[in-house]
């Protein structure tokens, strides 16, 4: 890694030697993970009409793989249901993406059946971690994030299920909290939406440089939390 900038983009020296500009996954701060000089993982592409030929998926930080591509943790959840690792949420018998609801908002995954109703599930990526063994979200202010939260109670309140996936994107914690001090209108919002009835769970993937994998459940120090049943 050499740098990351304008959100979208790095520069990176390949082991051939040759200096590369790509595509970075991930609009959000990065805290931690944009040291020059780290290592990291790219996927090519070929052909087509990219700009770029280079994306930015995997950085090496405090001496374990951690994941960025923000467009991975929807597949990696729904490989989660798919497994059985989020409660009964693979009992449904339909499951959609991206659909609408709230005010001008799309729900990661929505969840239908005749006898259950409707389970609304959100997914954070998460891939912030400043203490050994402790995950945390968010890395720097996010209102869009506080108003998926309210939405989720709104849901709720509705009559349907809603539940808050924070999928972790490295493999050497155990435990999950929010990150309050970086923002806590975020967290106010995730106690509103925990006193409403929203549920809530954090999955631990594993990470190989050739493969990235829902692997389990880890404890979330929260109070009053809403385990996903």
């Amino acid at each position: 890694m050499i740098r990351r900038y304008k959100r979208f983009l790095f520069d990176a020296e390949l082991e051939s030697g040759e200096l590369i500009t790509g595509f970075c996954p991930n609009t959000g701060s990065m805290r931690g993970l944009t040291t020059p000089g780290s290592t990291c993982y790219l996927t090519q592409h070929t052909g087509g009409t990219r700009k770029y030929r280079h994306a930015l998926e995997l950085v090496e930080a405090d001496d374990t793989l951690v994941g960025i591509n923000t467009a991975r943790p929807n597949l990696l959840v729904e490989d989660a249901i798919d497994a059985g690792l989020i409660g009964s949420l693979g009992t449904y018998a339909e499951r959609m993406r991206e659909q609408k609801y709230g005010i001008n908002s799309r729900i990661d995954i929505l969840l239908r059946d005749h006898e259950k109703g409707l389970a609304y599930v959100e997914v954070k990526n998460v891939h912030f971690r400043r203490s050994p063994g402790l995950a945390e979200f968010p890395d720097s202010v996010t209102s869009r994030g506080a108003k998926h939260l309210e939405e989720l109670g709104d849901m709720v309140e509705a009559g349907h299920r809603a539940i808050m996936v924070y999928l972790i994107q490295r493999a050497d914690v155990d435990r999950f909290s929010l990150c309050r001090g970086l923002d806590p209108v975020y967290a106010a919002a995730f106690d509103r939406a925990m006193k409403r009835g929203v549920e809530a769970c954090a999955i631990r993937c594993k990470i190989t440089s050739d493969e990235i994998r829902a692997e389990s459940l880890v404890a979330v120090e929260e109070a009053g939390l809403n385990s996903v049943i």
